[in-house]
């Protein structure tokens, strides 16, 4: 069995089966060894007073005095029992699990897990697990893992694909990484850490898994920088700048005025522009810190110099946000260049329309997605590009430009909270610029934390703010419900808020998994007002700026890492009005998340990335990485900066023996599929 065959060759998954794993973007056999746990269960002690456990998961050993009863409806079936623990009775309900009533035997000891509930007097407990003494003994032994699923696929199932696929391929040695360097660091091997990972003995064990993984992780990417960056070396700058006014007296237009950081910024970009050699710039700075306006000046700069430059966004969403306000601007600062925008959801009149422009015009502001890379673009002396680190776009899609026979300067813009010496290792072949001050007009954004008693004050906190003229969003963490989780999700959620508000509300919904035309027109709609507030997935994470937004609520906030519950907050605070971010906390009991306090206390990126690292736990190893910026699949920059240090000075030490790719054919092998699918690979 290899890792490219069809996860249909594995023992076991008919075409049913197949088709709820490719929902999760699982079709091959290397692909549900990627498919790693959300978080590991680790199973308590029993409880022998379970009245005084109630909201939290508890297990005790009860014994029912009368049989179950199983009623068939018309939905579905449902099984209840009560179980006795002592003297305390336990109301349990199983939904569309018949033969439970035929298992659970009168006077039997069964253990009964799951998370207690009281209702009016009475105790409850809703799909609880089942199972004799001597199972959940064996359960509290070793570290169960919770896997992200989809409705129809649970835990057992995707456990026993993975059984099956480890009992084929084996825990066999590799050389995908340097003899001396798995000596040194008594690395498994590759299959065994990924069998570490899922199926760990111990916290220890998972811990040695987990970093064998991080550190291929993290040297692959160096490795990978440091051989594209030889491969190219230094190149002559090819562009020639006269010195221009335009951009100076545009800033003197702006409603605003830079900041110290946003000056400092630009002027080393300009500096870079008319310098010896084409240069690659890192732009850091916090959600809000007023990236895009450095990037507009910056572009403005190239082509006022007689050039093209373009920005590349990670979504459809934001590329057309750029183009929008970048036409604007150009607008209203009297600005004569054209801005031209190509996406992939364009039809194919739009796309021609667009590809004639940019080949035409000498001069142009040029906005979009992966779509300025495709073969049938055509540039007429690109200069700048710019993106987003989210691409991890750098000297691999500067060959690609070459190609078309241009050479541009290129900058990445990055709100992630790096620390200057880690930024240097994963950027090594870029200048470094950090954008430190907040504009002077934004106001600070007002958080709180809330349990579900005070829904209700928030849904009209929500309210007052759309009367008074301005929106809200509102984030869930799913599309759909799963009957494996209780997180809200965003279908069901608009019904129920557009019900909540009595229908005097206008509620538009958003999310990955609609079309690019209708993602663009909700995004329009929620722009020019005609939407008040938008129930969304994490799609507007990145960028996303709409000024009139002033409230930012965040369904099941603990199922996100702080980092990303940052960016999430930096989307409202965009304009004059003061803002506000609410965070539902649905951990169980009435304290608040420890976790979520912390965005309680700052918004600064940086406290919050350092907290965040500070606050997990075992049960965290997967679930709250930094967001996803530069797409490692369990690496994390700030977390394991310890081990991308060491990795980034062994890929030094590698490479400094030209022999050594010659040596070790897998690693070279591997690189290969780095090339080719441009992006982490394990």
């Amino acid at each position: 069995m290899k890792l490219t065959d069809s996860l249909r060759q594995v023992k076991g998954v008919g075409e049913k089966t197949e088709n709820l794993f490719q929902k999760l973007g699982v079709y091959t056999v290397g692909d549900i060894l990627l498919h790693f746990p959300r978080a590991y269960e680790d199973y308590p002690d029993f409880c022998d007073n379970p009245e005084k456990e109630v909201g939290n998961p508890v297990a005790f050993v009860g014994r029912l005095k009368t049989p179950a009863f199983m009623r068939k409806g018309k939905r579905m079936d449902v099984t209840t029992a009560t179980a006795f623990c002592g003297d305390c009775a336990i109301s349990c309900v199983w939904f569309r699990m018949p033969y439970l009533a035929k298992q659970l035997l009168v006077g039997e000891p069964i253990v009964f897990y799951g998370v207690l509930q009281r209702e009016g007097h009475c105790l409850k407990m809703e799909q609880p697990a089942c199972m004799t003494v001597e199972k959940y003994q064996s359960l509290q032994k070793s570290f169960q893992p919770v896997y992200p699923l989809t409705k129809g696929l649970n835990n057992a199932a995707v456990r026993k694909v993975l059984h099956s696929v480890f009992d084929e391929i084996g825990t066999q040695e590799d050389h995908l990484l340097p003899m001396d360097v798995c000596m040194r660091e008594h690395f498994p091997s590759y299959m065994r850490s990924l069998y570490m990972l899922h199926f760990p003995n111990d916290f220890e064990e998972l811990t040695v898994g987990r970093k064998r993984l991080v550190y291929q992780e993290f040297f692959y990417y160096i490795l990978h920088g440091c051989m594209q960056e030889a491969k190219e070396g230094s190149i002559p700058n090819p562009w020639k700048f006269s010195d221009t006014h335009l951009v100076d007296d545009v800033m003197k237009k702006l409603p605003f005025q830079l900041t110290k950081g946003q000056m400092d910024t630009l002027r080393q970009i300009q500096k870079d522009l008319r310098g010896p050699w084409v240069t690659q710039r890192l732009i850091q700075g916090d959600v809000g810190s007023g990236k895009t306006i450095v990037a507009f000046l910056a572009m403005l700069d190239v082509i006022a110099a007689g050039y093209q430059a373009a920005i590349m966004a990670p979504t459809e969403v934001l590329a057309r946000q750029h183009f929008t306000s970048f036409q604007k601007m150009c607008d209203d600062f009297h600005i004569s260049y054209p801005v031209v925008c190509l996406t992939g959801s364009m039809s194919a009149k739009e796309r021609r329309e667009a590809y004639a422009c940019i080949e035409d015009y000498p001069q142009a502001f040029i906005v979009g997605t992966h779509a300025l890379i495709q073969d049938k673009v055509n540039y007429h002396k690109l200069a700048l590009v710019i993106t987003d680190e989210q691409h991890r776009f750098g000297v691999k899609q500067r060959e690609q430009f070459a190609g078309k026979g241009e050479q541009p300067h290129m900058l990445v813009m990055s709100a992630t909270p790096i620390p200057r010496t880690l930024s240097m290792i994963l950027y090594n072949n870029m200048q470094i610029s950090a954008i430190k001050d907040m504009p002077a007009n934004r106001l600070p954004i007002k958080t709180c934390v809330i349990k579900e008693n005070l829904r209700k004050k928030a849904y009209e906190m929500i309210a007052e703010q759309v009367r008074e003229g301005h929106q809200a969003y509102i984030i869930c963490p799913l599309v759909e419900a799963s009957d494996k989780t209780e997180a809200e999700n965003v279908t069901d959620y608009v019904e129920k808020l557009r019900a909540a508000f009595g229908g005097t509300i206008t509620v538009g919904m958003l999310h990955g998994k609609m079309p690019a035309n209708q993602k663009n027109q909700i995004m329009d709609a929620f722009e020019t007002g005609e939407i008040s507030v938008l129930v969304s997935t994490t799609v507007v994470e990145v960028g996303v700026n709409i000024p009139n937004a002033t409230v930012m609520m965040i369904e099941n906030a603990n199922r996100f890492g702080l980092a990303q519950l940052h960016q999430l907050r930096g989307r409202v605070g965009r304009g004059k009005w003061q803002s506000y971010c609410i965070l539902m906390d649905q951990g169980k009991g009435d304290k608040i998340t420890e976790r979520l306090e912390v965005m309680n206390k700052s918004n600064d990126g940086f406290y919050i990335a350092a907290e965040d690292l500070r606050l997990r736990g075992p049960g965290d190893f997967f679930g709250i990485r930094q967001s996803g910026e530069l797409n490692f699949r369990i690496a994390d920059i700030i977390g394991d900066a310890d081990i991308l240090k060491q990795a980034s000075t062994d890929v030094h030490t590698f490479l400094e023996d030209e022999q050594n790719l010659s040596n070790y054919p897998e690693i070279k092998e591997h690189m290969a599929r780095f090339e080719e699918e441009n992006r982490i690979v394990l």
